[in-house]
C-alpha cells in the first residue's frame, strides 16, 4: 500500500465522538483523494459509525492483548474486528503500554490487521521496530494538540526515526504526527519519508471540517 495515509484520531472530543463521529466518518469517506483515509475511534463508536461510513476504513484507538473471557473493562481485539475495525493504534501519548502487551497483541491479531504503535521519539521508535507492527507514529507528546507541527519543530526526529525504523524492520512504515493541521505539513512529512501523518485536534476542533479534510490531501 503506498498511497498516503491521513490517519484522524477521535479520541474523547465531543466534535468526534459519538453521532458526531458518524458525521466525521461520512465526511471523511466523502474526500476525493488518492491518499489512503482512515478514522480512528472510540470502540464505544465502532459499530454506528463502520454502519454511518461502510467504504471508510476504521481503527480503534487502542486494544488489549486478552481474548475473550473474564476480562472486565478491557478492549477486546476479535470483537472490535467484527464490528468493522481494520487496525488499531497503541501506546498514545495518552495511554502509554509496557512494550510486552504490544507484543502479545500482534501475536493474537490477524495477519492484515493493521497495528499503528506510537513513539515519542526515535529511540522509542527503534523499540517497537523490534516489534514489527504494521506501523509507527513518532509524536513528540510537547508538540500534541499545538500549532506547531512537528516537520516545522523537529523534522530530524521525523527523518531520523525514518532511517533508524527501515534499518530494523523496512516493511514498517512511519507516520508522524504532533501538530499537524494542513496539507504544507502532510507533504513535508511525505519529503521527510514518513508515510503519511496521524493527527486529531486539527481536524476535530477545526470550526470547517470539510474545508480542513480537502486541505490536508491538496498536495497529495
Amino acid at each position: 500500500m503506498d498511497e498516503p495515509l491521513i490517519v484522524v484520531n477521535c479520541k474523547t472530543y465531543a466534535t468526534a465522538s459519538g453521532q458526531a463521529a458518524e458525521t466525521l466518518a461520512t465526511m471523511m469517506q466523502d474526500v476525493e483523494t488518492d491518499a489512503r483515509m482512515v478514522l480512528a475511534v472510540s470502540a464505544l463508536d465502532l459499530g454506528a459509525v463502520s454502519r454511518a461510513a461502510p467504504e471508510l476504513e476504521l481503527w480503534v484507538q487502542h486494544l488489549d492483548p486478552v481474548s475473550r473471557g473474564s476480562n472486565t473493562g478491557r478492549v477486546e481485539p476479535l470483537t472490535a474486528i467484527e464490528r468493522g475495525a481494520k487496525g488499531t493504534l497503541t501506546n498514545h501519548a495518552e495511554r502509554k503500554v509496557p512494550l510486552g502487551d504490544i507484543d502479545q497483541l500482534l501475536a493474537m491479531i490477524p495477519a492484515n490487521f493493521e497495528v499503528c504503535a506510537c513513539a515519542a521519539d526515535t529511540k522509542e521508535a527503534k523499540a517497537l521496530a523490534h516489534l514489527s507492527p504494521s506501523m509507527i507514529a513518532v509524536e513528540p507528546p510537547e508538540l500534541i494538540g499545538g500549532d506547531i507541527s512537528v516537520t516545522t519543530a523537529d523534522p530530524s526526529i521525523v527523518r531520523d526515526s525514518v532511517n533508524a525504523v527501515s534499518q530494523i524492520d523496512d516493511n514498517v512504515r512511519v507516520l508522524c504526527g504532533a501538530g499537524i493541521k494542513n496539507g504544507q505539513d502532510v507533504l513535508a512529512a511525505l519529503d521527510l519519508g514518513a508515510s503519511g501523518v496521524l493527527l486529531a485536534s486539527g481536524v476535530t476542533k477545526s470550526p470547517d471540517i470539510q474545508s480542513v479534510l480537502s486541505e490536508l490531501v491538496s498536495y497529495i
